[in-house]
């Protein structure tokens, strides 16, 4: 697999008032909402980072499992992490290289409704690793 460039990391947030009360009040980061009812807070305007971003911990369990709770049966992430690839087949071509070096799918490759193509598993420190082609992240990029 040919690794682009980091093209996420999010700080995964049990309680997101806390989350934004260090980044964006403390911090000062100029985090945001995709729309004014969604919990998750980010920006794509910090120097150094393509997409930094608060996640819900319950947002994570949806995107990962298709419900809103953690399994017990795994470690609680505390970051996502995103690896960009060159295009979408190369999503499904690294997730199957990961599972055949024994790395079980959180899910396999699927493009989400804001059209980033994306494959995670977590690692053994419990991280959420993504696999992701986002087709906005490499316009002008080259």
């Amino acid at each position: 697999m040919q690794i682009s460039f980091i093209s996420s990391v999010a700080v995964i947030a049990p309680d997101v008032a806390a989350g934004r009360q260090l980044f964006v009040e403390s911090l000062g980061l100029p985090l945001e909402p995709p729309s004014p009812e969604d919990e998750y807070v980010f920006s794509d305007k910090i120097g150094g980072s393509k997409h930094f971003g608060v996640w819900p911990l319950a947002q994570a369990a949806f995107a990962c499992f298709g419900v809103e709770a953690w399994p017990a049966e795994r470690p609680v992430p505390q970051v996502s992490i995103e690896f960009e690839v060159e295009n979408e087949a190369a999503v499904s071509a690294a997730a199957a290289e990961l599972e055949a070096r024994g790395y079980a799918p959180l899910h396999t490759p699927r493009t989400e409704p804001w059209g980033q193509t994306v494959a995670r598993i977590q690692s053994a420190e419990g991280a959420i690793i993504g696999i992701s082609y986002a087709p906005w992240m490499h316009q002008g990029a080259h």
